[in-house]
């Protein structure tokens, strides 16, 4: 492929993020006027606040830009002139030129970026801009930075925020992630592992992995427990495991939207992989959930289930019916498949499950953080995460057929229990 490049061409193609890029670096479509990247270090978040940013001016729709770190020499350092900041990330023929006196970028264009310290809040105030970028967020001291960007931003007809942070638990990261004109991408270390020194992440996997450091700093999952949570942070760091024993039960348990999973705004498509082991313990393996259309989650679950050798696929039917069997059938009529009826709510569904934690009889395998960070959210008195929780439900079903009611999937006295 590249023989038949010119060499403008492969110059263009080295500074093509959306070639080069993971889709959870790249911004989501649709209208939104925050994008939270709630991430483990060395995920990428940096790059991808950097090329955003440059996205923006380049086409034109941002020509004010508010550039907010920590400090003023986090903003410069990481920001502006880090390996993956904006000086280095730009191509040759639209490099913009950088002022540390004047704490301004210009480009080519006229569009400007102004360097502002989290430490100072009052230098929001004033200014107004159509595009930001909010790094480390989650260790910025004052909420008044935060409150001042945002009313800050007000230029132009679509002026949006990047956030880019590590999670820590911060009382302004909780209305961000509560607000439906907000996205959040979620991610860990591991999701970046080719970029990263092979002894790096060996390392921090073996001194940290399966701790409650390890869960905010590695998988990036905020750690903060909602009052009453079912599955508090504790609990879910004692539920971790390195790798699971030999299991004698495998399922793949699907939780389909009820809003059309393959739309923007549709919920996820819950697919949670689980098993139960010869002590009658549950471990979850993993988390295939995503937004999909029917076609795609029905490949996706059957993907699953030969993947992981399994013995049932279970699927809520309240959405869908008789659907649901139709679309795995379609994808491989030899998957057998036990519809669940949700005659309970979520709660009450939740609960006998979140007391197999208690119980220290669920373990978790790594790369659950965005299924933990749905658990975190359930609370005596109902869900209070963002959006639809089809990660934890699909696990509840999962859970509730291997440890609750073993052996009984498709029997009339599995669907009345639920």
């Amino acid at each position: 492929m590249l023989g038949g490049l010119s060499d403008e061409d492969i110059a263009r193609l080295l500074f093509d993020w959306r070639f080069w890029a993971r889709p959870a670096q790249l911004a989501p479509s649709g209208r939104w006027r925050v994008w939270l990247i709630l991430a483990g270090r060395g995920f990428g978040k940096t790059r991808a606040g950097a090329e955003w940013v440059r996205q923006r001016v380049e086409a034109g729709r941002a020509r004010r830009v508010a550039l907010v770190g920590e400090t003023a020499a986090d903003v410069r350092g990481v920001m502006i002139e880090g390996e993956s900041g904006l000086l280095a990330i730009a191509p040759p023929w639209n490099r913009p030129r950088w002022e540390p006196s004047k704490r301004l970028l210009t480009w080519p264009n006229g569009a400007i970026a102004t360097a502002y310290s989290a430490d100072d809040p009052e230098q929001l105030r004033g200014p107004q801009f159509d595009a930001a970028w909010a790094d480390e967020l989650a260790k910025w001291r004052y909420p008044a930075a935060w409150d001042n960007l945002m009313f800050a931003l007000r230029l132009g007809s679509d002026p949006r925020c990047v956030a880019t942070t590590t999670p820590r638990p911060r009382p302004w990261l909780r209305p961000i992630l509560a607000d439906p004109a907000a996205r959040v991408t979620r991610g860990s270390t591991r999701d970046n592992a080719m970029n990263l020194a092979p002894g790096f992440l060996a390392e921090i996997l073996r001194r940290y992995e399966g701790t409650r450091l390890g869960r905010q700093e590695i998988d990036g999952v905020l750690l903060e427990d909602v009052p009453g949570a079912l599955w508090p942070a504790a609990l879910l760091e004692a539920a971790q495991e390195s790798a699971a024993p030999e299991l004698v039960r495998i399922v793949v348990a699907v939780d389909p939207s009820g809003t059309g999973g393959a739309e923007e705004a549709g919920d996820e498509i819950g697919i949670i992989i689980a098993g139960r082991d010869a002590e009658g313990r549950g471990h979850v393996l993993a988390d295939r959930s995503a937004r999909l259309s029917p076609a795609d989650w029905g490949r996706a679950a059957v993907a699953a289930y030969h993947e992981f050798r399994a013995d049932r696929l279970i699927a809520e039917r309240n959405f869908g019916g008789a659907m649901v069997g139709h679309v795995i059938a379609t994808v491989d009529a030899g998957v057998p498949v036990s519809l669940v009826t949700a005659s309970h709510g979520k709660r009450v569904r939740a609960e006998p499950v979140a007391a197999l934690y208690e119980q220290g009889r669920v373990k978790h395998l790594p790369g659950l953080s965005a299924l933990e960070a749905q658990l975190a959210g359930f609370t005596r008195d109902g869900y209070h995460g963002t959006g639809s929780p089809d990660r934890a439900d699909a696990l509840v079903w999962a859970l509730s057929d291997l440890l609750l009611r073993p052996g009984l999937a498709g029997s009339a006295e599995l669907e009345g229990f639920y």
